[in-house]
């Protein structure tokens, strides 16, 4: 079936956020069509554009993987030169997104109020660590400092060792969807109602409703702790040793947990009184653990994945490296990872997994350079030439 244009085609995005939390926010409205212009600033730019090594021709690939998709325009908004031509960008947009501390936004004359002077029905997002409300509102926050407090850390790592964080930028990523989805329900309710919209976010809270089954144990006053990769509510739910590297296997039901036993050549163990039901298991999970790690290290995770997946339909796979993850037959058979032409070279793309029978989805350019499209967007805005010019020339782009 044809495609009929992306969803979010003719809405465009002003995004005034640095690093992720913003950066992961326009870029999945930027994979849904919408025009997303970074405004960044002059000689710097978005803080990620540094974060490295490595570097690919001066450039961060940690950048590209947040920012594919969008243009950039420079402009010093400590200038009312700069200033005035935000606004007139703003006027024209649909979502207007940043990240500051709360109260910085009003000292730059960007907050809510200022922008829907120029535009009304503009929906406006407030990202921030702690929110804008609440005693720790002024507080600096990144993602280490949010998995701490959300209790991710807690409950991450092995039971004899210290917290350790989530490898991934989490809470950042976290924030970053929920923001997305928050400014697509407002674009909705525009569409429905004509009326634009206020919303603010903060990391924390963005991070609580991701707790699940952490939470559930608190709320009965369990406290979670850290398990490694076990499960507190199933087993076996966990990672085991073979014979070349890991393999994690995950029975969620008794028709599993005796076809794994079948499996591994010990039908015994379903008959076993200690691992009888699911919360048997968990009851017993240390000797559980023990006599299933015997069996699995004597094969290769190629040989159990044949063994267990292929030929017993077991919910197992390997523990792949990020390379690996990125690159196998799945993942290439899915299209999930791509090249785009950038600046003479082609840049790998993470594309996203939303895939929708009737509408397109897929970034249509490359991560911009810095300053980019300072002339085209005004251009595009009305802005004559000699008017460009006067704005290069009060050093709203910054200086050459």
């Amino acid at each position: 079936m044809a495609h009929d244009g992306h969803a979010l085609d003719g809405v465009t995005v002003l995004d005034l956020s640095t690093f992720v939390t913003g950066g992961f926010c326009s870029l999945m409205l930027a994979n849904q069509g919408a025009e997303v212009i970074k405004v960044e600033r002059p000689g710097v730019g978005d803080d990620n554009r540094h974060s490295g090594p490595p570097f690919v021709d001066g450039e961060s690939p940690y950048f590209w993987t947040v920012n594919y998709g969008k243009r950039s325009v420079e402009l010093d908004l400590k200038t009312e030169e700069g200033l005035a031509a935000l606004y007139d960008l703003a006027a024209e947009a649909d979502v207007f997104v940043q990240n500051y501390r709360p109260g910085t936004a009003e000292k730059l004359r960007v907050a809510d109020d200022d922008i829907r002077e120029v535009n009304e029905d503009i929906v406006y997002c407030a990202i921030s660590a702690f929110g804008q409300t609440g005693p720790w509102s002024q507080r600096p926050g990144y993602d280490l400092l949010v998995q701490g407090m959300s209790g991710i850390m807690s409950v991450t790592g092995e039971a004899d060792r210290d917290p350790v964080k989530v490898g991934l930028p989490q809470t950042d990523l976290i924030t970053g969807m929920w923001a997305a989805f928050g400014i697509v329900t407002a674009l909705y309710r525009r569409a429905l109602t004509g009326e634009g919209d206020y919303l603010e976010l903060g990391m924390l809270d963005a991070a609580l409703p991701w707790l699940t089954k952490q939470a559930g144990k608190a709320f009965v006053g369990e406290e979670p702790e850290r398990m490694g990769t076990k499960d507190p509510v199933l087993a076996p739910y966990q990672t085991f040793e073979t014979a070349d590297g890991h393999i994690n296997v995950a029975c969620l039901n008794q028709k599993l947990w005796r076809g794994l036993c079948e499996a591994l050549d010990r039908p015994e163990l379903a008959d076993d009184d200690r691992f009888e039901t699911n919360a048997d298991r968990v009851e017993h999970m240390d000797a559980l653990e023990a006599e299933l790690q015997a069996e699995l290290e004597r094969r290769t995770t190629d040989e159990w994945m044949e063994l267990l997946v292929e030929d017993a339909g077991i919910p197992a796979g390997p523990v792949y490296s990020v390379d690996e993850a990125l690159h196998n037959e799945q993942t290439e058979a899915r299209g999930m990872v791509t090249e785009m032409e950038a600046r003479g070279t082609e840049i790998p793309v993470v594309e996203h997994p939303l895939n929708f029978e009737r509408t397109e989805t897929g970034f249509e350019s490359p991560p911009p350079e810095l300053g980019e499209d300072n002339r085209e967007v005004f251009a595009e805005l009305g802005y004559s030439d000699e008017e460009i010019d006067a704005l290069a020339e009060a050093g709203v782009f910054g200086s050459d």
